[in-house]
């Protein structure tokens, strides 16, 4: 079916045109009987504006994208609740994209996001050193970083991941652990690399009593944490690490079921830290202790700096943002009883 034009709901209504436009973009500028009629017009033909078409007219549109590393971890989805609940009061929509932390399908958001004119970008690259994303800055596309630090060429928003390392191995330390594993994924994400190197610190303060042996898998999923738990469960007792940290929650979730499934207790057998402290990790069979990081702070602080970006360009500096993690301890590391 044919949509109807807005020279259509002109005629209609016995308006003009511009009177039409007005009614749709300032309508406190046209009488209520005007404003009436018009919108009766509309009603009645089903008239639908493009927005497509007025956003070429105005140069950008009422839209932000959000690119992330991976929408299937709750953390993300944490991150976008805050984006979106920000841009909403500001009358502006977001649209997620996923990357899957390849970086040939995230630059194919990145182009699709730049042709449809959005307004703005906020990503959790694959490679925060990436010239896209300075080329998109420098095309009049801003980009704010998310859970990644930038280098003074865009503004970001971010948690002191080497923080947040240190405070987990501090605390498996101080436990009484001496034989320590990670679990993480590919180093080649920043912030998988910052809380490696975080724990690594926290070994090194200790001294020659600890020894932290890491474990890289291809991805910071369930399925990855499964399959390594299942290797660091089947080495002999001797062995056997009595302490992980896992660069996510997702992969210290698969970690535990792999402790379940082997028979070996948590914390008495095997400590485990996580990170992100997602809404499951307090839900887990063991209450998993986690390193938080928050979440929907993350998301709305980046927005904000996104749309001063876009409404005072004259005034904004660009700014990188650092939020500080806290360790939660709940019964996956709990003191362990000597039985």
């Amino acid at each position: 079916m044919a949509t109807s034009s807005i020279k259509e709901v002109a005629q209609l209504a016995r308006v003009s045109v511009g009177t039409v436009s007005n009614v749709l973009n300032r309508p406190e500028i046209v009488s209520p009987a005007t404003r009436e009629r018009v919108f009766k017009a509309i009603r009645e033909l089903g008239f639908v504006r493009n927005e497509v078409a007025r956003h070429l007219r105005v140069g950008r549109s009422r839209t932000v994208g959000l690119v992330v590393l991976d929408v299937a971890n709750p953390f993300f989805t944490d991150v976008a609740q805050g984006a979106e609940a920000l841009a909403d009061e500001h009358d502006t929509m977001v649209v997620l994209c996923n990357s899957a932390a390849d970086p040939r399908r995230e630059r194919r958001h990145l182009d699709q996001l730049e042709q449809q004119r959005v307004m703005g970008i906020l990503i959790t690259p694959v490679d925060a050193g990436s010239p896209r994303l300075a080329e998109l800055a420098a095309r009049g596309t801003p980009v704010v970083l998310v859970d990644s630090a930038a280098t003074g060429l865009q503004c970001s928003v971010a948690v002191d991941d080497r923080l947040g390392g240190h405070l987990a191995g501090s605390h498996l330390i101080q436990q009484g652990h001496r034989r320590i594993t990670y679990v993480g994924g590919p180093p080649s994400i920043k912030q998988v690399a910052d809380r490696h190197a975080g724990i690594m610190n926290a070994v090194a303060e200790a001294g020659d009593g600890v020894e932290l042996v890491s474990h890289v898998l291809p991805a910071l999923s369930v399925a990855g944490g499964r399959a390594a738990g299942e290797r660091v469960a089947g080495l002999p007792p001797k062995r056997r690490p009595t302490a992980a940290f896992c660069a996510n929650d997702l992969i210290a979730l698969g970690f535990l079921q792999a402790m379940a499934a082997r028979g070996l207790r948590v914390p008495h057998d095997m400590a485990i830290v996580g990170y992100d402290d997602i809404d499951f990790a307090a839900a887990a069979a063991v209450p998993l202790s986690s390193v938080r990081q928050p979440r929907e702070l993350l998301g709305r602080t980046a927005v904000d700096l996104l749309l001063e970006e876009v409404t005072a360009p004259e005034r904004h500096r660009h700014r990188q943002v650092i939020f500080q993690p806290d360790l939660v301890v709940r019964e996956s590391s709990a003191l362990r009883r000597r039985d």
